[in-house]
C-alpha cells in the first residue's frame, strides 16, 4: 500500500472540505472531479464560473456568495487595522483571498492552489489570514521523499533563503510531528558540511545552536547535530564521526541549513535516486494550505489534496 493510500483510508469519509481557487485549470477540474467520484474529499470550487475550464460545476463566485460580505468584515477585523472596509472588499473578490477566508473561518478545512499562480499569491493570503501557529514566526516548505517502502522528510526546500538557529530548530520540530503524520518514527538530523564540530564557523555554530534549542524546547524528540548527511543515513559513517549520537546513521527526517543546500538536496535524491518527491508541504500554518508547482500534474493535485486532508486532521 503507498502512503497515499494509506492517507485516503484515514481521511475517507470524514467530511474534509478542500477549496481550490483555480477552477480555470483543466488539471484541477480533473483532480477534483476524482476526489469528488472517489468520496475521499468534498471539494469546493472558487472562482468565475465562466472562466471555470470544462467539466467545472457547483463553483463559488466570491462576490454573489451568501458570504461576501461577513468574510469582508472579518478580514478588516483579522487584520487589525492593516485593511480599510474597501480594501478588503477588493481583495475577496480574488479567488484565493475568499478561499483563504472560507479556510479561516471554517467553511473549509484546507486549501490547495498554485497551478496557476506563484507561491506568493497562495502563501501571502495564509500568512495575512490563517497566520503562523503562536508559537512560529514563520511557515516552512517540507517534501516526503518516497521510493519503494523507504519515506523521508526534507525540509526547509521551498521557503525560507537564510533561517535562524531559533527558525531551524522549529522547523526541526515541526519536521518530526509532520513525519508522524506519514507513519516515521522521527530521527531529525539537522545538517551541516560539518559533524560535531569538526569544524568550526558561524554557519555550524549556527546548526549546532539550532540543536541545542530543539533538544530545549522538544527532549522527547530524536533530534542531533549538526552532522553531514552521510553521518546523518550511513551507520559505518556514523560510527566513525559520531558515535555518541542516537540519530546518526538512522536518520529519517533532515533540515538543511539554508534554502540553497535543501532546494538542491531534494532535487538531487529526486532526479538522480529516483524518489518521488511530494511536496512542497507546508507546516506551520494554524490550518493547511499547500502550494503547488505552475508545472504540476492532475496526480499531484490529487496527492497534494490528499495531504492537506490529512493534515486537517493533525490541526
Amino acid at each position: 500500500m503507498t502512503v497515499i493510500d494509506e492517507l485516503k483510508n484515514r481521511i475517507k469519509g470524514k467530511g474534509i472540505r478542500i477549496v481550490f481557487p483555480e477552477p480555470e485549470d483543466e488539471r484541477i477540474i480533473k483532480a477534483t472531479n476524482k476526489l469528488a467520484e472517489e468520496d475521499i474529499v468534498e471539494p469546493i470550487l472558487v472562482g468565475e464560473p465562466d472562466k471555470a475550464s470544462e467539466g467545472g460545476e457547483g463553483i463559488v463566485h466570491p462576490e454573489t456568495s451568501e458570504f461576501y460580505n461577513e468574510f469582508v468584515q472579518a478580514l478588516v477585523e483579522r487584520r487589525s487595522g492593516k485593511c480599510t472596509y474597501e480594501e478588503a472588499q477588493e481583495l475577496l473578490k480574488r479567488p484565493n483571498y475568499f478561499a483563504t477566508m472560507m479556510v479561516y473561518m471554517g467553511h473549509a478545512d484546507g486549501l490547495v492552489a498554485g497551478a496557476a499562480h506563484s507561491t506568493a499569491d497562495t502563501v501571502r493570503p495564509a500568512l495575512q489570514i490563517i497566520k503562523t501557529k503562536p508559537h512560529l514566526s514563520l511557515t516552512f516548505g517540507y517534501f516526503l521523499m518516497v521510493r519503494g517502502d523507504e519515506k523521508y522528510i526534507m525540509g526547509d526546500c521551498a521557503i525560507n533563503p537564510d533561517p535562524g538557529a531559533k527558525d531551524l530548530a522549529v522547523f526541526a520540530i515541526e519536521a518530526a510531528r509532520a513525519a508522524v503524520m506519514f507513519d516515521i518514527e522521527p530521527r531529525v538530523a539537522m545538517l551541516s558540511y560539518s559533524t560535531n564540530k569538526s569544524a568550526v564557523t558561524e554557519e555550524t555554530k549556527k546548526v549546532a545552536e539550532a540543536v541545542r534549542i530543539a533538544k530545549k524546547k522538544a527532549p522527547e524528540l530524536a533530534i542531533d547535530g549538526e552532522m553531514q548527511f552521510d553521518t546523518a543515513i550511513v551507520p559505518a559513517v556514523a560510527e566513525k564521526k559520531f558515535p555518541e549520537s542516537q540519530v546518526a546513521g538512522k536518520a529519517n527526517t533532515f533540515i538543511f541549513p539554508d534554502l540553497n543546500s535543501g532546494n538542491i538536496g531534494y532535487k538531487i535524491a529526486q532526479r538522480l535516486g529516483k524518489f518521488e518527491a511530494m511536496g512542497p508541504i507546508l507546516a506551520g500554518l494554524n490550518k493547511p494550505v499547500n502550494d503547488l508547482s505552475r508545472g504540476c500534474s492532475i496526480e499531484d493535485v490529487y496527492n497534494t489534496a490528499i495531504i492537506t486532508a490529512a493534515q486537517s486532521l493533525q490541526d
